[in-house]
């Protein structure tokens, strides 16, 4: 019999999914966005080449790899928010220091120390939480929660831009270290939960009771799904999708702040950020209708194109269309990766699959954002070159994607089990 927790009878399915919007939206605003803030101050204060300041980037997704490595493991032993809280400690010092920066070697540092802080807050706890709790409406669920790192675009990165244009960013750094650490803690403990079944529910929100019989979860062991054909094409596409993603994110700052000014590069990253969340909860709902290795091959294209349309925009009324076309692929891209391998290799070692494949990923990801930082010192052409080589990178990636076959998942059939006594998660 299981010990099951008697309480409210409302599903706090939703409490969870909240908690996981709030810390991506915290981590990806001063995190993922806001790296594009941070490479043009540090462009403008320290006069250091683009292509040096890319190289912190590089340091900071390899780091975020490997850590995304032990992150898996700890959660599969451990409560999911053990590396929250360390990651919201992590994140919190490194942007204190980032201000107080002064030689490449401490910018590489400090970036370093933050990769440790994005990794225990970002993807790898959150869709391991959301696959959890959600089975049936997974892709709407995580489709909500992750629309929190477009909504960190749109609220956060503003703001710091804001912040180290106005003060410079020995002084706004601290500030935005506090928003880090209060943004990510509290709501990390108070409203996250690492699994449904010990609050007394299961997945979707059938209550648990002393009859239950739990259905053994589906799932490819880890070792047998690494050595698949599709767990390789799907992470080599990823890689060159997000590799173009992310350089170009890291650099869009600049380029719009160069073709125009200060203030249109500031509505631009909002603008970037707002047509990922809106296109995000389109995307949640559609996948669930659409096969998904098709919607990324489909979204990858798109992403090519609307790279390739920034590579030649030279005014506002060129580049926000652009923009916008990229921002509509940016979440969607970055939300179907988590429930591409979930869909194919099931969720019993969904966090070591997704950690594994999340690793290469960001390892090759850390190269797009040095090689189109070189790019743009080195080779003639400047942004309209980084940003071609960009759009050839993503219409890459979709070719490899679409000849590694369906996610048509291969899993063992479920059997029932009986349900396991578990202690029951008493914290409120």
């Amino acid at each position: 019999m299981a010990e099951v927790q008697q309480g409210s009878n409302k599903f706090p399915g939703a409490r969870v999914v909240t908690g996981c919007f709030i810390v991506l939206t915290v981590s990806s605003g001063l995190g993922f966005y806001g790296l594009a803030v941070y490479l043009n101050a540090f462009s403008r204060e320290r006069h250091w080449p683009v292509s040096s300041i890319s190289l912190a980037t590089t340091i900071y997704f390899v780091v975020g790899g490997v850590t995304g490595l032990y992150v898996a493991r700890l959660i599969a032993a451990r409560d999911v928010r053990i590396p929250i809280v360390g990651g919201a400690i992590a994140g919190g010092i490194s942007l204190a220091m980032l201000g107080r920066v002064e030689e490449r070697w401490q910018l590489y540092l400090v970036y370093a120390v933050f990769a440790l802080g994005f990794s225990g807050a970002g993807l790898i706890p959150v869709t391991t939480v959301i696959t959890r709790w959600y089975h049936v409406r997974r892709s709407v669920a995580l489709s909500v929660a992750s629309t929190g790192l477009s909504a960190g675009g749109i609220l956060l990165t503003p703001v710091a831009k804001w912040l180290i244009d106005d003060r410079g960013l020995e002084a706004a750094t601290p500030i935005l270290a506090i928003i880090w650490v209060v943004g990510i803690l509290p709501f990390g403990l108070w409203l996250v939960r690492p699994d449904p079944t010990r609050l007394g529910w299961q997945p979707d929100g059938e209550r648990l009771t002393h009859e239950t019989v739990v259905v053994a979860p589906e799932g490819v062991a880890f070792a047998d799904a690494i050595r698949t054909r599709f767990f390789l094409t799907a992470t080599i596409a990823y890689v060159l999708i997000l590799g173009a993603q992310v350089g170009a994110i890291q650099q869009v700052v600049k380029l719009v702040e160069d073709r125009t000014d200060s203030s249109t590069a500031a509505v631009a990253t909002t603008a970037l950020a707002g047509t990922s969340v809106v296109f995000r909860l389109l995307g949640g709902r559609v996948v669930s209708r659409a096969p998904i290795v098709g919607m990324i091959c489909v979204l990858a294209a798109a992403q090519g194109v609307s790279l390739a349309a920034i590579a030649f925009a030279t005014s506002t009324a060129t580049l926000f269309p652009s923009i916008v076309l990229f921002g509509a692929t940016v979440g969607n891209l970055l939300m179907l990766q988590p429930l591409l391998v979930a869909e194919r290799f099931g969720i019993v070692e969904y966090a070591r699959i997704y950690s594994r494949s999340s690793f290469f990923t960001m390892v090759g990801t850390a190269g797009g954002p040095l090689m189109l930082g070189w790019l743009y010192d080195n080779v003639a052409g400047g942004f309209r070159t980084t940003y071609l080589v960009a759009a050839c990178g993503s219409l890459a990636g979709a070719a490899v994607l679409a000849g590694g076959g369906p996610a048509t998942a291969q899993l063992p059939p479920p059997t029932p089990q009986p349900l396991v006594p578990v202690a029951a998660d008493r914290a409120p």
